[in-house]
């Protein structure tokens, strides 16, 4: 009950903002906790402005994304995941332009945030010597939420517009791109200057603690790194690895018992997921209309039986999970392609579903369900029995055609759908913005990128995600047991192996967009189509007997060399990247227009803004008008 009433506060607090900056700020006060030097001079007051900077990072109106935050649509922008219309995505054919839904409400919602956040900063910072201890930690988690917001738009955007104080609309209008290398190194100074004043446990959920602003560090070194910003690569590298130290050092930091416990309600009550959890957007549907809020993430990728399948997984990020021995599919002999999700990391069962599995989710009541890619009919468990249902995910429903056996490529994401707790319709389960692995990982791929690998620590700091998920620790070079180099350095497998652990164990948690541009493999990520679940004829061992439109045929069954092949070449054998074409006539297949342009290394610069202020110049590549 605690949990509650902590969210009650802050969704409660919401409608003290949920109109513009301005109008927060304007408002009478009576109880003196607002200055006319800016506003700000007491406890209540910061909390008050932290809120309203609190509120702007849920983005829940970001494209056709409904009641979907941002930090989970980010990695549908990538061939990770997939929305259900066909070539829509980035590099699957969609549309990358200034003009772009998405472009310009993710610009637009960052501003908000960034414009909120320096109202509170200034007035609070002109106060600080009569601040409590309490004002100085809500002041900080401000300036640690201005900073992530700068933090999208410096990966997304590039060089953007940079204010640290409020600025008029003129000043607006007149502003010019700051480039990356200023707004990296004034963020990394700030947040390393307020770190100290937030907690590393926090109290109350919904709130940002030390480790995030670290984290929020550790996001801009690795990105300064990786793309060698201003030809500072090494100091960022440093600054990251740096940031994540003191996080596993000092924060006292846990990971969860149960992975699976950190995407349902139930398990995000336990303590020991509380303390993996460094942020993380709160929801509660009590109270009003007006004060509930709730999200339909599962809603939207449970089958349509049980939801209303519209955002589908990939075979490419399912293939990324290694079997139980800890080695890729393509070298495990534990690897069976007629039987995919057996023998595998299980990491695989909490995030995939696919045909065979059963899901058990509340909409409405708690149900099970047959997960079925192939038949016109499929189980549903219903008042102690299996009972035969028609199978809508693929056919017999006006929106069948949205399923993940129609749109997708037979996979369904199970990542936040394994709920009984409460209705998916309407769920209240937190979503993750950060948490410990993050940093863990983070601190790895630092040292790594810097040569620093001959360290206990980073082979440590991945092992502690590998034990909580239940695979192999590796060793000193990367490997697991009976597992060689095969041909990479040292330095090449444990990139292999961080940059694994970063796509399976932090899938659908905003990161990979950035990962993507950071490592430079959207082009080989996007070479191909998305491919997926073999068809019908396939699916079945050979001389299998299936049934389709009625009538009884025998299986063809897929060959045990049937295997996603990812040693095309040395840069997608290190970045996991299969490749389907031995086979692919076998395989569902989506999303055939998928390319990628150079231009997408970046987003154009919306449009509006552009209008607005015409000493904002477009990324190359994209249209100048």
């Amino acid at each position: 009950m605690k949990k509650n009433k902590l969210y009650l506060a802050a969704v409660a607090a919401l409608g003290l903002v949920s109109a513009s900056c301005s109008d927060f700020l304007d408002r009478n006060d009576t109880n003196g906790n607002y200055d006319s030097n800016g506003f700000f001079s007491s406890d209540q007051a910061l909390y008050d402005g932290a809120i309203g900077v609190y509120n702007m990072m849920y983005m829940n109106n970001v494209g056709s994304f409904y009641l979907v935050p941002s930090v989970v649509i980010f990695d549908h922008l990538t061939p990770m995941l997939l929305e259900r219309t066909e070539n829509t995505t980035i590099g699957a054919g969609g549309t990358l332009n200034p003009d772009n839904a998405i472009v310009d409400l993710i610009w637009q919602n960052c501003y908000k945030g960034i414009a909120r956040a320096n109202e509170v900063i200034v007035g609070g910072e002109a106060n600080r010597p009569s601040l409590s201890a309490k004002g100085k930690q809500y002041l900080a988690e401000v300036h640690a939420l201005r900073a992530y917001f700068y933090c999208i738009l410096t990966s997304l955007y590039g060089d953007v517009p940079f204010f640290m104080a409020p600025v008029s609309n003129e000043e607006y209008n007149t502003a010019t791109r700051t480039p990356r290398e200023k707004i990296l190194d004034e963020l990394i100074l700030d947040l390393n200057t307020v770190a100290p004043d937030l907690p590393w446990m926090r109290e109350e959920v919904g709130r940002v603690n030390r480790g995030f602003a670290y984290g929020i560090v550790n996001r801009l070194g690795l990105l300064g790194g990786s793309l060698n910003i201003g030809g500072k690569g090494t100091e960022y590298f440093k600054a990251a690895a740096e940031a994540a130290k003191k996080v596993i050092d000092e924060g006292g930091y846990q990971l969860a018992q149960n992975y699976g416990d950190l995407f349902n309600v139930t398990g995000q009550l336990k303590a020991d997921v509380r303390g993996e959890i460094f942020y993380e957007l709160p929801y509660a549907n009590t109270g009003t209309a007006s004060t509930s809020i709730t999200n339909n993430i599962a809603f939207g990728q449970a089958s349509r039986i049980q939801g209303q399948t519209g955002r589908h997984i990939s075979q490419m990020i399912a293939d990324t999970y290694e079997c139980i021995d800890g080695r890729r599919i393509d070298d495990s002999p534990l690897y069976d392609n007629s039987h995919p999700q057996k023998n595998r990391d299980p990491r695989f069962a909490e995030n995939i579903w696919m045909d065979g599995d059963i899901s058990e989710i509340n909409n409405g009541t708690v149900t099970k369900q047959l997960i079925s890619c192939y038949n016109d009919y499929t189980m549903q468990y219903k008042n102690g029995e299996w009972v035969e249902i028609l199978n809508i995910d693929k056919a017999g429903a006006s929106a069948s055609w949205a399923s993940f056996c129609n749109a997708g490529v037979g996979l369904m994401n199970g990542k936040y759908c394994h709920e009984t707790a409460v209705n998916i319709q309407a769920s209240t389960v937190d979503v993750l913005v950060m948490r410990y692995p993050e940093l863990l990982l983070g601190y790895a791929e630092a040292k790594i990128e810097l040569g620093e690998f001959n360290d206990a620590t980073v082979i440590e700091a991945i092992n502690k995600v590998r034990r909580r998920a239940g695979v192999p620790e590796i060793d000193a070079n990367g490997c697991v047991p009976n597992e060689t180099l095969d041909g990479l350095t040292v330095q090449e497998k444990l990139r292999q192996r961080v940059r694994r652990e970063r796509k399976v164990e932090l899938m659908m948690e905003g990161l990979h967009l950035v990962d993507m541009r950071r490592w430079k493999t959207g082009a080989i990520e996007n070479e191909y189509p998305s491919y997926g679940c073999p068809l019908i004829q396939y699916q079945y061992q050979a001389g299998n007997t299936y049934t389709e439109d009625g009538e009884e045929k025998v299986s063809e069954g897929l060959a045990k060399t049937d295997i996603p092949n990812f040693k095309t070449s040395k840069d997608k054998n290190i970045n996991d990247i299969p490749c389907y074409d031995a086979y692919k006539d076998k395989l569902k297949v989506r999303d055939k227009n998928r390319t990628w342009n150079p231009a997408f290394e970046l987003f154009p610069i919306p449009t509006e803004e552009r209008n607005r202020s015409k000493n904002i110049t477009q990324n190359e590549g994209y249209p100048n008008g």
